[in-house]
């Protein structure tokens, strides 16, 4: 089934939107900050893909998953949906870790507040 991998990394992307766009982690926040690092991610990403495929260690397997569409020889469409994927993931995930320690501290600091004055 040509497709099936492509079509499974945009499904994951789609969903990592949604919940970004739900809970506000990253896009709706800082959406110019967030693209240029997704971008800047799948960016680094992509040239290290490509230093792999010149110096050999990297190289396209076949597979019936595929759509067949290389961007370059050993370098698959999918990869670049994969490494936008990937970066997305990582701000998003950033900035959930981020949102948990805010949460955390605050805690920490309304507890010691109540000690305090009791």
């Amino acid at each position: 089934m040509p497709g099936i991998y492509l079509g499974a990394i945009l499904f994951s992307l789609i969903g990592m939107m949604l919940i970004d766009v739900k809970y506000s982690l990253a896009l709706r926040v800082a959406p110019l900050r967030t693209t240029m690092a997704v971008l800047g991610g799948t960016a680094f990403f992509l040239a290290w893909d490509l230093v792999g495929i010149a110096t050999g260690v990297f190289v396209k397997g076949e597979s019936p998953l595929f759509v067949g569409v290389m961007l370059a020889p050993h370098l698959p469409l999918e990869e670049l949906f994969f490494l936008l994927f990937l970066s997305y993931l990582a701000v998003v995930m950033f900035a959930v870790f981020e949102r948990r320690a805010a949460a955390r501290s605050r805690r920490t600091e309304t507890a010691a507040a109540e000690r305090r004055s009791a």
